[in-house]
């Protein structure tokens, strides 16, 4: 058999060789194009970013946290400052045998074990070259003992830090706010690069709506580090831009007094310029501290303040919803008269109750004996309950709702302030979506004198009050008044925002609601007459009561045999003076009782505050004075009564130091 032989083929050869060329070219090109692509991205596209990282290796941008924004009233007095802190603290690598020097630091000063076990919690999280602090808030005694002993402690240091501070404590402690550690909710939120080096933020009130302006902005120092990171040399700075100053519309002596006066109940007070919306006072009683909070709060102050019964951490005046009363029926009178329901002279006869036709429910007059044929301006003077049930009632639940919005009831006003409660302006449709129930005209009825479920916060009660005052114009509420940048520089005056107007264009319809309202206080059987008298200008305003709870037909209203907590709330409203308007406000105080006999004395003190001359309030002090001595007061009043001369001194003082504002004189 012969032997096959094969013979070599050049060309399959060469074929086999250029493909297997042109596969290896392909694979160099792509390596190389994707080699030279990654070189434009780390060269080109990240350089800046690249630089930076190579830079960090010898080179490290600490941030410098800014100086917090101060905080004054509208006559230059401060409200929160900004208070040097020394404060004992140490890197782990800066510390040998940390545990002995501890132990050795604890019989020098008073650091408690949980002190000392939080300071190990942050050295285990923190850079072993980032200082940690161990104690904080050193006395010049503390600060002194271990200057003299620190050569035994190498390592910890006492530095300098800025802590916020409340001078006036509880003071206007629900609109003012405070600042707390920054937490991981907070993180989620802020600007990380403008709040590195910061550990405190606005929490609450002012502090925590303008915290962009209070905070500032960030500065850094770039410094040499050694291969551990530790800094050596420093090479550039940019200095930390302040936080702005704020100037609170509020006037101190005004805010001071409402809350000295509803000392004794839990209750707000809320004054309003109706000229621009600036809110002048705004107190919420009781009150709270809010240097608690700045460093942390303790579980046993902090449950202290939770379990209240009388909730001082709660904000009365912009959060309590209340039921308004007799306090809107000057708003009820001027949206009658515009929707032609009633006139000026148009009457009720007021039997002591009112009975909707058809239906043998009696709804109840505050007067038993009824008022007999009662007109539009003495159902406002001696507040009538049965003309104005029979106003809502001839009005239609839905006008007369879609009308009361209109004075700001059932929604928000927009205030510059963080957890502005809405209150209810009740509809049949907002009980259908509620309650899935249908409306009933005995809630029209009830709704007529503010009670059933309409409610109002304290804020609204002076916002509409303030409508009233100035005919229907109307501002937005705001708290802030001024901005400074700095300290060299005038503030700049916060320019007010008109909403629209209420929409009563027939002056009379006002004439006639106002006439009534100042009869209240002014006029022979007013309700408030005890609280007008002897008053050095003129002024508005109207009585209310609001029930807490309903009575059943066959039953009386019996305070002394209720608990407390189930009294009647005292509200009134007023603004002064009756000609050009200065000042619209609204006093409740929760189960106090009749509005004439509580609230309105209160509002008429808070008038007086604001609008006399300091010559007048300075007789009317020395009447009281001599009053106070002729019915020999208790030691608890004397202690009141020197806790406020001191107040009032330290007020005059301040107001001399710090007039940062100009501001015209109240006469």
């Amino acid at each position: 058999m012969e032997k096959r032989v094969t013979v070599k083929s050049e060309r399959e050869e060469y074929r086999l060789f250029r493909s297997r060329a042109i596969v290896a070219a392909v694979l160099v090109f792509v390596a190389l194009t994707l080699v030279f692509a990654r070189l434009i991205f780390l060269q080109v596209k990240n350089y800046d970013h690249y630089t930076t990282l190579s830079k960090e290796n010898y080179q490290k941008r600490i941030p410098t946290p800014p100086v917090r924004g101060l905080i004054y009233d509208r006559n230059g007095v401060l409200l929160a400052d900004n208070h040097i802190e020394y404060v004992l603290e140490a890197a782990e690598d800066d510390v040998k045998d940390m545990d002995r020097k501890l132990k050795r630091l604890m019989q020098l000063l008073p650091i408690t074990p949980q002190e000392i076990k939080k300071f190990k919690q942050k050295l285990r999280v923190n850079s072993r070259f980032q200082p940690v602090v161990l104690r904080k808030n050193l006395t010049e005694k503390e600060t002194a003992i271990f200057s003299a002993n620190r050569f035994r402690f190498q390592g910890f240091n006492v530095s300098v830090r800025m802590r916020r501070n409340y001078p006036l404590g509880s003071t206007a402690g629900h609109l003012i706010g405070y600042v707390g550690r920054i937490d991981k909710k907070d993180l989620e939120t802020l600007d990380k690069k403008n709040y590195k080096g910061t550990t405190h933020i606005g929490k609450l009130g002012i502090e925590k709506q303008y915290e962009d302006r209070l905070h500032g902005k960030a500065g850094w120092e770039l410094t040499e580090v050694d291969a551990h990171g530790k800094p050596q040399l420093k090479l550039d700075e940019k200095a930390p831009i302040t936080g702005e100053d704020l100037f609170l519309s509020i006037d101190l002596e005004l805010q001071l007094k409402a809350e000295e006066l509803l000392a004794e109940h839990n209750g707000a007070a809320v004054a309003i310029d109706p000229r621009n919306g600036e809110i002048l006072a705004m107190a919420s009683m009781p009150a709270f501290d809010p240097n608690l909070f700045v460093n942390g709060i303790s579980y046993a102050n902090y449950n202290a303040l939770r379990d209240d019964i009388d909730r001082p951490l709660y904000n009365r005046a912009l959060q309590g919803a209340y039921p308004p009363g007799s306090t809107i029926k000057p708003m009820a009178a001027l949206v009658g008269l515009s929707a032609d329901v009633v006139t000026p002279t148009s009457s009720v006869y007021g039997k002591g109750y009112y009975q909707i036709p058809g239906n043998r429910h009696r709804f109840r007059c505050w007067k038993k004996a009824g008022h007999g044929n009662i007109s539009l301006n003495r159902a406002i003077y001696q507040s009538c309950d049965v003309y104005f049930y029979d106003l809502a009632f001839r009005m239609g639940i839905k006008r007369y709702s879609d009308a009361m919005k209109r004075f700001g009831f059932g929604s928000r006003l927009g205030i510059d302030l963080p957890h502005e409660g809405a209150g209810i302006m009740p509809s049949a449709e907002w009980k259908r979506k509620k309650y899935d129930k249908f409306w009933y005209p005995g809630d029209t009825v009830n709704t007529g004198i503010g009670q059933g479920y309409f409610t109002a916060t304290p804020l609204q009660l002076a916002f509409a009050t303030a409508t009233m005052a100035n005919h229907g114009r109307k501002f937005k509420p705001h708290v802030l008044r001024a901005t400074r940048v700095s300290r060299n520089l005038p503030p700049k005056i916060v320019t007010p925002e008109q909403l629209p107007s209420l929409g009563v264009t027939k002056l009379r319809y006002w004439d006639d609601v106002i006439r009534a309202m100042v009869n209240v206080v002014h006029g022979t059987h007013g309700t408030a007459r005890r609280s007008g008298a002897g008053a050095k200008y003129q002024f508005a305003g109207k009585t209310g009561t609001a029930q807490v709870f309903g009575i059943a037909q066959n039953k009386e209203y019996d305070a002394a045999k209720l608990k407390k907590k189930l009294h009647d709330h005292a509200l009134f409203v007023a603004f002064a003076p009756v000609k050009n308007p200065r000042i619209a406000l609204a006093v409740i105080a929760e189960n106090a009782g009749g509005g004439s006999k509580v609230a309105a004395p209160i509002a008429r003190q808070l008038l007086d505050t604001y609008l006399l001359t300091p010559q007048q309030k300075e007789e009317i002090s020395e009447q009281n004075n001599a009053k106070n001595t002729d019915e020999s007061p208790s030691l608890m009043n004397i202690n009141k009564l020197k806790k406020k001369k001191e107040l009032e001194r330290k007020l005059k003082r301040e107001i001399q130091i710090n007039s940062p504002l100009t501001t015209a004189p109240r006469t």
